[in-house]
């Protein structure tokens, strides 16, 4: 099985960067880490740790998310609810707690979820957001555990991936046949390059 690693991002989408920069870099504190573009086009990376990173293309003519509450349930064609970032204590939920209420940005209060405390906010394109800081005395990964009255069918075989669910490869694919097709990012590398002992950001 695959060993994953983290989350290395999360890509969504808005129709004005600007506004979105100053939110993740600037009040909650992501460092801008990649940034692709030409004229109608960006893709901004920011950087939630040193696996995870959550990113933007921006795309003109795209407008705010109508504003739904985090997990409130819609009908319908739907997929994304929200996202959740971990962060180390209670002492970081109440500190961007404080963050986004001084910039006049609403936050819920503190909300125990039992494994974890965690409050909501939402960015300038309405994508609800959560903070969550883990509960040290309830380890959900040590110890998985389903409270659902009504499990579905296939969660009550356990939370240990089931084999002979999915057909398995053949044969793994040749290492002569393993071919990696040039994307945007070609122009990052160029620029890392560039700027290597530098301490500018835009080559």
């Amino acid at each position: 099985m695959a060993r994953y690693t983290g989350i290395n991002h999360l890509a969504i989408a808005t129709g004005d960067m600007d506004a979105t920069v100053r939110f993740w870099r600037d009040l909650l504190g992501m460092r801008l880490v990649v940034g692709l573009g030409h004229p109608g086009y960006r893709h901004y990376f920011f950087e939630i740790t040193g696996h995870d990173m959550i990113a933007f293309f921006e795309w003109p003519g795209v407008e705010p998310l109508a504003e739904k509450d985090h997990g409130f349930p819609v009908k319908g064609p739907f997929a994304f609810d929200h996202v959740s970032f971990e962060v180390a204590s209670d002492d970081d939920l109440w500190e961007i707690k404080d963050r986004l209420e001084a910039a006049d940005q609403w936050c819920s209060e503190v909300v125990d979820h039992g494994f974890i405390h965690s409050i909501y906010a939402f960015d300038p394109n309405n994508i609800a957001i959560e903070f969550s800081a883990p509960v040290s005395a309830v380890d959900v990964r040590a110890t998985p555990a389903m409270a659902d009255t009504d499990p579905s069918m296939e969660a009550r075989k356990g939370p240990e991936p089931q084999s002979g669910v999915w057909p398995e490869p053949l044969a793994p694919t040749p290492e002569s046949d393993r071919a990696v097709y040039e994307g945007e990012g070609r122009a990052i590398v160029e620029l890392i390059e560039r700027l290597r002992g530098r301490t500018d950001f835009t080559g």
